[in-house]
């Protein structure tokens, strides 16, 4: 099956011919990677394995983080990372998304508009929960992943996903405070907050003037789901946080004259097939790309590494609004389950294979120890 980055070799020539406003620097370095990623052009990590001695000339990974092929280890480490934060009480699912309208700003200042979604959907969910009317709590954690595409990767929809727990903790930090079963905060009370507040770091960051003003007047979608313990959200996210757009699999046929995709429409589950250019499918790639450096992924509160409430506080605060205290105390509780992390086998005999050396394009040896990363981050 042809992969991602298949389809960029393929198309990305004529692509870039027929271009009419020059990329940005970031969306040529993606482009770059990803077009000669495990093609041997970045050089080479030899394996060898230790059943029946056959050695393997692996071509080099990109390591981009918009990668499809090289983030699959990254992205189990971040969900079991992200699972260890999660506390044993209900979560919610709230995603903030802007106007259509918008859109075209986003497009242009990616980086200042994929910003005010943070802040402004952050802000909104610290307000409501600090309101005694809906909890009254003094410090709330959670998490925020940026998604810039829905259903079918070709459309630019850029939004923010928050997991949010059930609760927070109290002014004096002695209790942990809990909201209603199944409620969080109302979606048309925290509708009007984040369009002023989106609004507000708009005109921070000097674009205010740019955007038309009945976009201030029109419905901003917030939803808010019950998620249970959060764990199966963690996983519909995780695949989304070290690539963008669309996964590998996904990715049905690519020919001279285009790409043929898999995508399931919003409201069903049942899968359709889209074809699309190769002109189209790298421009609709690459309108994904992130600024160098922006953080997709966010932490708030006592989720935050510098936050001056620790995790662990919130943990216990939590058992004792529970009563699981002496329950956790005696050994008797169940464990998290840990994977271990996958390890590379021999295609001939299925054995484990030892890193021998990696190799530079140029082919001098950049390293013989089984120390040694099998791929650089590209950006």
């Amino acid at each position: 099956m042809p992969s991602v980055a298949d389809c960029l070799r393929q198309h990305s020539d004529a692509f870039l011919k027929q271009l009419s406003v020059p990329l940005s620097w970031q969306q040529q370095r993606v482009l770059s990677a990803l077009s000669r990623c495990r093609t041997g052009e970045l050089g080479y990590t030899v394996f060898e394995c230790q059943t029946c001695g056959d050695s393997h000339w692996v071509g080099r990974s990109c390591g981009n983080r918009h990668c499809p092929t090289c983030q699959h280890q990254r992205t189990q480490r971040w969900l079991q990372q992200q699972a260890d934060r999660l506390l044993p009480v209900e979560h919610f699912f709230v995603t903030f998304t802007v106007p259509d309208e918008m859109c075209s700003l986003l497009r242009a200042c990616p980086k200042e508009g994929y910003d005010a979604i943070f802040r402004a959907g952050s802000e909104t969910i610290r307000a409501l929960l600090s309101n005694p009317k809906w909890l009254g709590a003094h410090d709330v954690g959670f998490l925020g992943v940026l998604h810039t595409w829905g259903r079918d990767p070709m459309v630019f929809h850029p939004h923010v996903h928050f997991i949010v727990p059930s609760g927070g903790v109290s002014a004096d930090g002695t209790q942990w405070l809990s909201t209603k079963p199944g409620f969080l905060f109302p979606e048309a009370v925290a509708s009007p907050i984040y369009r002023q507040k989106f609004r507000e770091a708009l005109r921070a960051a000097g674009l205010d003037a740019n955007v038309d003003p009945a976009v201030w007047n029109r419905w901003w979608e917030v939803n808010v789901k019950a998620v249970d313990d959060g764990q199966a959200v963690l996983k519909y996210l995780a695949p989304y946080v070290y690539r963008v757009a669309i996964s590998n699999r996904r990715i049905i046929d690519c020919t001279a004259q285009g790409v043929t995709y898999q995508y399931t429409p919003s409201g069903t589950k049942k899968s359709k097939t889209r074809t699309v250019t190769g002109v189209e499918f790298v421009r609709g790639f690459l309108q994904h790309v992130l600024p160098k450096g922006f953080r997709k992924v966010r932490h708030y509160g006592w989720m935050a590494s510098h936050s001056q409430t620790t995790r662990d506080h919130v943990k216990w605060l939590v058992w004792l609004f529970r009563g699981w205290i002496y329950w956790l105390g005696s050994g008797l509780a169940p464990q998290p389950e840990r994977s271990a992390p996958a390890r590379p086998q021999c295609q001939q005999c299925g054995g484990a294979l030892q890193l021998l050396a990696i190799i530079a394009p140029s082919g001098r040896l950049l390293a013989g120890s089984a120390h040694a990363k099998g791929y650089f981050d590209s950006g």
